[in-house]
């Protein structure tokens, strides 16, 4: 009998109720993930790169004027770091005559000997900075450690030496003839670069 038959409902309905509930445009929604060492991303120098957690730690939602306001905090910190590890580097070549002379006291420096009265964060229009900056090899490695990493697995410092290796060799040797069976552009698939 029809009436014992449970009703059906559109799969389209279903989709359509499910897009409504999770895109919403009055807030943000962060999910914050642990630091992990990567094996995913190829830094243009050193090994250790950096990854995240499978899962992540914690979730924070903000309204858009809240997020903007924690990104603008964010970015002058960043920016401040960065003065600063300018500003480290100058004194270090002034110290050292750019680099011709040793110098002890120069090799002793550190980002604590630079004051925060000597960078002004706030005359640098913060966004027209650009954030992604890439990391030095020493701090990938103490980003790791801080965040609890013990074993940084040295095999990816040759791994990644490989991979950077082999994008600086691209295509073939063919040049008026090509011998498919020889060619590892063919072998590959894709026309003679």
């Amino acid at each position: 009998p029809l009436a014992s038959r449970p009703t059906a409902t559109s799969i389209l309905k279903r989709q359509k109720q499910l897009r409504r509930k999770n895109v919403r445009f009055d807030q943000v929604t962060v999910y914050y993930f642990a630091r992990r060492q990567g094996f995913t991303s190829v830094p243009s120098q050193g090994g250790s790169s950096l990854g995240m957690a499978q899962r992540h730690n914690s979730v924070r939602r903000y309204t858009l004027c809240e997020f903007a306001q924690e990104q603008e905090v964010n970015h002058r910190e960043i920016l401040r770091e960065h003065l600063k590890e300018e500003k480290l580097h100058a004194k270090k070549m002034k110290l050292t005559k750019n680099g011709t002379v040793e110098s002890e006291e120069a090799e002793g420096l550190t980002l604590e000997d630079v004051s925060d009265d000597d960078i002004d964060v706030e005359n640098v229009e913060v966004d027209d900075y650009f954030f992604l900056q890439p990391l030095p090899t020493k701090r990938r490695r103490a980003l790791l450690r801080a965040s609890g990493v013990h074993r940084i697995d040295a095999e990816e410092k040759q791994e990644l030496r490989a991979i950077r290796l082999s994008r600086e060799e691209c295509g073939c040797d063919c040049r008026l003839y090509c011998d498919p069976e020889a060619c590892p552009c063919s072998q590959a698939g894709i026309k003679c670069q």
